[in-house]
């Protein structure tokens, strides 16, 4: 079956409260739907949030990216446009990654398949995501960390920023009042190599499952040197976009653990090739996100349950941070659970 149709819009979810982090603060998701269309009506729809601060992508520029292309995909069948996108398209990760997702849900739907067997998922048991814990003052973080555990979410994804001393305070003091919960730490290229070292001393006594791209991405000789003397886990985010940085990253052993995103890579496809190369090589992975819609969370999902045995860690909360819940989800948040609505 042939695409006939591309278009856009823009959405906006509100949030519960602010999400702040060492690189931005946002009120709302927001991200451009993508709505893929072929001769027989069937839709496929992916998404791609505004992420200047990681991909260089505002809401404006993906809308640009998206129209510039989209025109070159008519008349062509899903796996041709995919093809075409992640081999000739000169566009954003993150606009790549809607058309990437759009394309293979459109795909799923006229082979007649679900997602769940497009991926070759078997294990339906629930997986686990973290849930974040904005940059803000000790006292409001350790605030709602408490509300979080007490809503059944004891995996917390505490965001710091470049004050290391306040980063050592938050985590000593949720550690303290919190001690069944497994606490992560994402410093989001907030902090130099000295810094890290402070932290990391300051954490002897404390549980700590990771440490999240504690330097700058471009400096993989600090991120090696902290990785080396560290005897907690380093998780390299920003500093791993494709394959390529992967293997760089992993071989090099700059790093213990990679997030992979499709905001990052440019979408499902090549979110593949990570996890496949992860797979064989026994790399331990976070499948993380951005502040996302329920559509690029669902896709992300779907590969979470079906790259289990290398994703250790899952960080797609976002519709736990929406202010109302999403009927356009596949899945049901439980606490810390995620499970299948059917």
């Amino acid at each position: 079956m042939k695409i006939r149709k591309i278009i856009t819009e823009v959405k906006h979810i509100p949030l519960k409260t602010p999400f702040r982090t060492a690189l931005r603060e946002s009120s709302h998701v927001e991200f451009v739907r993508v709505h893929v269309e072929d001769e027989n009506g069937y839709v496929g729809i992916g998404e791609a949030p505004a992420t200047k601060a990681v991909t260089g992508e505002d809401i404006e520029i993906i809308l640009e990216s998206i129209k510039s292309v989209k025109e070159q995909f008519i008349n062509l069948a899903c796996k041709e446009a995919l093809e075409f996108l992640h081999s000739s398209c000169k566009i954003g990760l993150s606009a790549k990654a809607a058309l990437d997702m759009a394309f293979i849900s459109l795909h799923v739907k006229e082979t007649n398949q679900t997602l769940s067997s497009y991926f070759g998922i078997k294990n339906l048991t629930p997986i686990k995501t973290d849930v974040t814990i904005s940059l803000n003052s000790a006292d409001m973080m350790l605030q709602d960390a408490k509300k979080a555990y007490k809503e059944g979410r004891y995996i917390l994804k505490v965001k710091v920023g470049s004050d290391v001393l306040h980063a050592v305070d938050i985590v000593r003091r949720i550690a303290k009042e919190l001690p069944s919960c497994e606490i992560l730490v994402d410093a989001n290229q907030a902090w130099d190599f000295e810094g890290t070292l402070l932290f990391i001393k300051n954490m002897l006594d404390v549980k700590i499952e990771l440490i999240e791209q504690p330097v700058i991405a471009t400096d993989l000789d600090a991120l090696k040197k902290i990785t080396h003397f560290s005897s907690i886990p380093i998780l390299a985010d920003e500093a791993v976009f494709s394959l390529k940085d992967a293997k760089e990253v992993m071989e090099s052993q700059s790093a213990n653990m990679i997030n992979i995103k499709l905001m990052k890579c440019g979408g499902v496809t090549k979110a593949i090739e990570i996890l496949e190369y992860a797979r064989q090589n026994r790399i331990i992975c976070m499948l993380g996100s951005m502040l996302e819609g329920p559509y690029s969370i669902n896709i992300a999902l779907y590969l979470a349950f079906a790259y289990r045995d290398v994703v250790k860690h899952v960080d797609l909360d976002s519709p736990l941070l929406y202010k109302e819940p999403s009927s356009e989800l596949d899945f049901i948040f439980s606490g810390c659970e995620i499970l299948f609505k059917n």
